[in-house]
């Protein structure tokens, strides 16, 4: 049971997590990839190597810690992490091995004196709280989705039944279950998670879906990575054909019912679950503004089907915006950066609309603020990270 006496003793070490969280959680990380290999699979090393995975980790251990009292106040925090732990399917008995990594990280990293036996019972009792809450709610979505039509719990054998390049870097594959049932449906936005086996080790990796769930198949789109583990195996090795285990769909950033306006922005590959998102629009009838931004037009996937919904749906409107002119592709509506002044020009006239956005980090942070500038209110704003959760600022 965490006390009031535990929860002053968990604020109290807020302002060193604010300072040195991340090397923190860096050891953490070390030691339980090293001392439990099992768990390797379920972190992505790229978001190690260039500390994307311990930042996100160090600022929700902090969240937590603020908010120890008034755990309502993390927000959609606690959903983003369900979401991806089921997606990667994270079980019950994976919690011990963070907790003793975690506590021990603590004791090692700010030492006996500051971390006394005290403080390493008080983190002890909240590590324990957070980690049944999670796992509570894990539960009972993994059960939902067993009992759900089409559903699954844990791998579940599917066939690529097509791979289709969209772009000189984005290709696009198509999954059917192996045994010919039914699958489960999913909400616009959601990702999948796939177990892979590559050069004789499991990792595990979500991709967002990229279409609805037409001809009970699910559909992805994988950028090239340089230097990318999963993407590059996507990309060279698998084949139509071939076998892969998927784990059911999960996450909580999807398209809300609403007749409001929709504004879909995407940078890169950010544009694959804003697909989906324009295809459940369209079936309502809603207003639609796509926009979206690219290196240039060779790197810029599913132009011509957005080209051709346009034709066929009055109320989509869509722009395009390329950092380049390649000289070879179709022109853009813009060259150059997504500036405030044709963000505007390219949004409803009032600004009372549905925005959704991602991309890359550095382009969501200045989405966020133009949309803010613009007089999109906060509360109708909407994004999602590729990778770790973090703050954007």
């Amino acid at each position: 049971m965490l006390t009031a006496s535990d929860r002053a003793i968990v604020k109290s070490t807020v302002p060193l997590l604010e300072s040195g969280g991340e090397a923190l959680i860096t050891h953490f990380y070390q030691t339980l990839l090293n001392e439990y290999p099992q768990v390797r699979p379920l972190f992505n090393q790229a978001h190690q190597a260039n500390g994307d995975q311990p930042r996100a980790l160090a600022n929700g251990v902090l969240m937590y810690a603020r908010h120890i009292d008034q755990l309502d106040e993390l927000g959609d925090l606690v959903a983003k992490i369900i979401n991806k732990h089921v997606a990667l399917q994270i079980l019950p008995e994976h919690y011990p091995l963070v907790g003793t990594c975690l506590l021990r990280a603590i004791r090692e990293v700010l030492g006996a004196e500051i971390a006394t036996d005290e403080v390493i019972s008080a983190w002890g009792k909240a590590y324990g709280q957070l980690a049944d809450i999670l796992i509570g709610a894990e539960k009972a979505i993994y059960d939902e989705k067993a009992q759900a039509v089409g559903g699954w719990r844990g791998a579940r054998a599917f066939k690529v039944v097509g791979k289709t390049p969209e772009s000189a870097e984005i290709t696009s594959f198509y999954f059917a279950p192996a045994d010919g049932q039914p699958i489960l449906q999913f909400t616009a936005g959601q990702y999948i998670g796939m177990q892979l086996h590559v050069n004789g080790e499991e990792i595990r990796r979500n991709y967002s879906l990229s279409a609805l769930a037409g001809n009970n198949q699910y559909r992805i789109s994988v950028k090239r990575e340089p230097g990318g583990v999963a993407s590059t195996y996507l990309h060279d090795h698998l084949q139509v054909g071939d076998n892969i285990n998927l784990f059911p769909p999960s996450g909580e950033f999807t398209l809300a019912d609403s007749d409001k306006p929709l504004v879909l922005i995407s940078g890169g590959v950010g544009i694959t679950p804003t697909l989906a998102m324009l295809e459940a629009a369209l079936q309502t009838g809603r207003p639609v503004h796509f926009i979206h931004c690219a290196r240039n037009g060779s790197v810029h996937a599913f132009r011509d089907w957005i080209e051709t919904l346009a034709s066929q749906h009055p109320q989509l409107k869509r722009f395009y915006c390329y950092a380049e002119d390649d000289g070879v592709s179709p022109a853009a509506h813009a060259t150059g950066l997504l500036d405030q002044s044709r963000l505007e020009s390219w949004l409803p006239e009032s600004r009372d609309v549905d925005a959704y956005f991602l991309g890359p980090k550095g382009f969501m942070a200045a989405m966020k603020r133009q949309l803010k500038a613009a007089g999109v209110p906060d509360a109708q704003v909407h994004y999602e990270f590729f990778g770790p959760a973090a703050a954007l600022e």
